[in-house]
């Protein structure tokens, strides 16, 4: 491929196609803080608040994104994970992938991210790799973790923690008083995954967590609340999982007992015993999170980790998932009805990955609103494979059609680079965007100030009030 030749590509009126849509962005979202409430960032990293070392190590370390982009440029997978390879040499190839992702989101991304967090202007290429790649490393050497996302506004991040977390580093964090606050999230994935050759020594975990034995399923639901406990004491108001399908067996407490002391004896159980047992840790953790206040968040739809060889390679989270085709409308019914005929249904996100499911999860919210909260049942964000401009447009459009647009809590990052935050940004633009062409087309009123605080309650105070993080 010959040069590309555009410098200032990321221009002050990127994505915005109309006056209208130029003045929300710039003067109603664009100054606005960060609340990023889903994400993978390391508190470790954030803690420790060491200088990234390069811009490999912050860009393409476990960045799957890139990963599928440069394997489908055809580049060998030494240069993409392995370690024998240099820094410069990871960069480099990846340099030389970025004008073949032309209209795919990761060039837009990459040059977003360049601009914002370097200043750099240039397209990234082989041409200008060298340059860029020492300047890039110029900056990072003098920039710490909690110093990149004060530079972006970043108010709140919410991490993605395991129950038997200790959490040390989130309070090292609120110790040092940065001025983006970092707050854990609740994932109890593996306390649903009983068939798994690990459970037996997850609950062992567990045990020693809690201080005391796991014989029982009452056992494991006082360890469960103990932790839940200790995240809220520590900040945590969200919960999340990763879920092929929600579950929604039927159950008795005491089916799921025989089944948890029959599996953590070592003995194997059956596919429809382990959804039965989810199902009822489901349910029990839902019910915990409604005590709390908490906002639980579903993440539905992904089939992982495809190719065995990568994953035999390079382990879990080796960019080898992709979009499932799993039915879902009846169990997240069944689930949702049955929290609410308690009236112990949660604060709660949605996030479906297969968009032909869109009206699925769109319309499945609108059942289960009422006058606890304003927007309480939320469908999130195009999520992943649809965190794209195409994706978000469709996902604000079928929400506006299905729902009430104006009560959404925005966009969050779901990623595990510092310099991921731009996101924002792109959404910001594409929200203002979207607007400007309606009120052009003559489809909603010319009414500036009103679309403006629409605007900046998507983009931040929704999220600030529905969450209601301590902040201070």
């Amino acid at each position: 491929m010959s040069s590309l030749n555009s410098k200032n590509f990321i221009g002050d009126n990127f994505l915005l196609q109309s006056d209208v849509a130029e003045k929300l962005y710039h003067e109603y979202a664009k100054d606005l803080p960060i609340i990023d409430y889903h994400n993978h960032l390391s508190p470790q990293l954030i803690a420790e608040n060491q200088p990234i070392k390069n811009i490999t190590e912050a860009w393409l370390k476990g960045d799957h994104y890139k990963w599928r982009a440069m394997r489908a440029n055809g580049i060998d997978e030494i240069f993409i994970t392995s370690a024998a390879t240099s820094h410069k040499e990871k960069f480099l190839k990846w340099a030389d992938t970025v004008p073949y992702t032309l209209r795919n989101p990761l060039f837009h991304w990459t040059h977003l991210e360049l601009k914002r967090y370097f200043d750099i202007d240039e397209l990234l290429q082989p041409t200008t790799a060298e340059a860029i790649y020492e300047k890039a490393n110029a900056v990072l050497e003098h920039k710490t973790p909690a110093q990149l996302l004060e530079d972006l506004k970043v108010e709140v991040i919410c991490t993605t923690d395991d129950p038997i977390d200790d959490l040390k580093f989130h309070q090292e964090i609120a110790e040092k008083g940065f001025y983006t606050k970092v707050f854990p999230t609740f994932r109890p994935d593996n306390l649903l995954m009983v068939e798994k050759p690990s459970f037996p020594d997850y609950i062992s975990k567990l045990s020693a967590c809690v201080e005391f034995s796991i014989q029982n399923l009452e056992d494991l639901l006082k360890a469960i609340q103990a932790r839940i406990d200790y995240f809220d004491s520590l900040g945590c108001r969200l919960s999340d999982y990763g879920l092929e399908q929600i579950f929604a067996y039927d159950f008795t407490e005491e089916e799921a007992d025989v089944i948890f002391k029959k599996r953590i004896s070592g003995d194997d159980i059956s596919k429809d015993e382990a959804n039965v047992f989810a199902s009822c840790i489901l349910v029990k953790l839902c019910e915990m999170y409604h005590a709390k206040s908490w906002t639980q968040q579903m993440h539905v739809g992904a089939i992982r980790n495809n190719n065995t060889r990568l994953l035999e390679q390079i382990g879990l989270d080796a960019g080898v998932d992709s979009i499932g085709e799993f039915p879902v409308a009846q169990s997240m019914s069944k689930l949702f009805d049955t929290l609410n005929l308690k009236n112990k249904l949660a604060k709660t996100i949605t996030y479906n990955l297969n968009p032909s499911q869109n009206e699925v999860f769109a319309t499945m919210m609108g059942n289960f609103q009422n006058s606890d909260y304003p927007g309480k049942m939320q469908w999130g964000s195009g999520w992943w494979f649809l965190d794209q401009k195409d994706g978000m447009e469709k996902q604000i459009n079928c929400l506006s059609n299905m729902g009430l647009l104006s009560k959404f809590v925005g966009m969050l990052t779901d990623s595990r680079s510092f310099l991921s935050f731009p996101r924002h940004e792109y959404f910001r633009r594409i929200l203002c965007n979207l607007l400007g062409e309606d009120v052009k087309q003559g489809l909603i009123p010319n009414d500036i100030e009103f679309l403006g605080k629409m605007v900046q309650d998507i983009c931040y105070y929704n999220a600030k009030t529905y969450f209601g993080f301590k902040t201070q």
